[in-house]
């Protein structure tokens, strides 16, 4: 695992100044919709969790409207449903913030906090991003298992874990034993999965029932 000493805190700030780009896109939204968020969305979930799930950035109308990563949009809608059959959920999603619904074992964060234009961050935005991934990492003592939304979560948690793309690749259900090192002792192993975006799920690129085998997958290494 790298070193977090240049960004010890697992959260941006909610105005982070990091990316050009995204600020200006923040901006223009705050412009158009004041009463959205609009900020580099917090990550959601236990601090004592054992499932960390890694998605790829909030969506414009979806975390960046509510403020709670993969909240207001298809892909919550599949992610938290998918959550509640596993029992790592309480609670009803409703698609808000202030639904009362909590996590159980799990938090679920961004490889990049803010919304990108397009959801597409460039690669320099999320290079700058991964400090507070590699914090959000270090900061989990009790972490068995990462779940990867798709190749942008991958490559940017396999980068932050200090590992080789061409030794740990991409692939819907791949499970990836992490090495240890001076950081992680006893390190988290990690899984993969298409992200489960509106296009992937009508594609059936992804199907619910994809999804839920890689959580069955996940909940066996928890037992």
């Amino acid at each position: 695992m790298k070193n977090s000493s240049s960004n010890p805190e697992p959260e941006a700030k909610k105005d982070c100044p990091l990316c050009p780009r995204l600020v200006d896109y923040r901006h223009a939204n705050q412009a158009e919709h004041p009463d959205w968020f609009n900020g580099a969305v917090p990550s959601f979930g236990q601090e004592d969790a054992e499932v960390l799930i890694v998605g790829l950035a909030p969506g414009v109308t979806g975390a960046n409207r509510t403020g709670r990563p993969f909240t207001g949009d298809w892909a919550g809608d599949l992610l938290y449903a998918t959550l509640a059959k596993f029992n790592l959920s309480d609670g009803q999603y409703d698609c808000r913030p202030d639904d009362g619904l909590n996590l159980k074992k799990v938090m679920i964060t961004n490889a990049v906090r803010c919304v990108p234009p397009q959801n597409k961050p460039t690669p320099a935005e999320i290079k700058t991003c991964r400090p507070f991934l590699t914090a959000r990492i270090n900061a989990l003592p009790q972490l068995k298992v990462i779940l990867a939304l798709g190749k942008i979560a991958h490559d940017s948690t396999i980068a932050t874990l200090g590992l080789r793309l061409k030794d740990f690749p991409f692939g819907h259900a791949n499970r990836h034993d992490i090495p240890p090192d001076d950081v992680l002792t006893r390190p988290p192993v990690m899984f993969d999965s298409y992200h489960c975006s509106r296009y992937n799920t009508n594609t059936r690129r992804l199907t619910p029932e994809m999804f839920e085998d890689v959580f069955a997958k996940i909940c066996a290494e928890l037992d």
